[in-house]
């Protein structure tokens, strides 16, 4: 670990990761380790939040989506027994409308799957001063869209003729849509 990593990361470096996808979480957890975090691992909304509530981290990456629930109960949770915990909400579902929940929760950033451990730490030190970086492979029109009409389609609960009639779209050419793989 560096000294000007060390620095940045202040005298309380425990770190909790909550995602589902184990291999990957116990991948950032060694990575994240070796940059000089403490690091506290759960799979599940469940785990995280009792983590959140007994010993609330100074840092905090969250999944968005996870078997037993939305992450964004466990933000919350660390919002209340520790406000000032540095949250970074992971998603494999980058949607706009999502990360504008999870920041107004608490979240200090979003980033989408897949993150590697450098800008995890970025996200995570990063004060706000300065605008980020803009994305390397941004998502396209088409992708756009096809969040767009995900995140209604969730939100009616997967209704198809709710989510049809929301977005002034024909049933059918939303089944068709919906039963697309998504655009890169």
């Amino acid at each position: 670990m560096s000294e000007d990593l060390s620095a940045q990361i202040g005298a309380d470096r425990s770190l909790l990761l909550v995602d589902d996808d184990e291999p990957f979480l116990k991948r950032l957890g060694r990575a994240m380790e070796k940059r000089g975090f403490v690091v506290e691992m759960a799979e599940t909304v469940a785990m995280g939040k009792a983590i959140a509530q007994s010993r609330p981290p100074a840092f905090a990456v969250v999944d968005l989506r996870l078997e037993d629930g939305n992450g964004l109960d466990v933000v919350e949770v660390l919002r209340d027994k520790r406000p000032d915990c540095r949250i970074v909400v992971l998603t494999g579902y980058g949607a706009i409308a999502t990360a504008v929940a999870a920041v107004k929760i608490g979240a200090t950033d979003y980033l989408s799957k897949p993150a590697d451990a450098n800008e995890v730490t970025n996200a995570l030190l990063s004060r706000g001063e300065t605008l980020p970086e803009p994305p390397e492979n941004p998502m396209s029109a088409d992708r756009v869209r096809w969040e767009h009409i995900q995140r209604v389609y969730e939100m009616c609960e997967r209704n198809v003729s709710e989510t049809a009639r929301r977005l002034n779209m024909h049933r059918r050419t939303l089944q068709r849509i919906l039963a697309k793989r998504s655009p890169r």
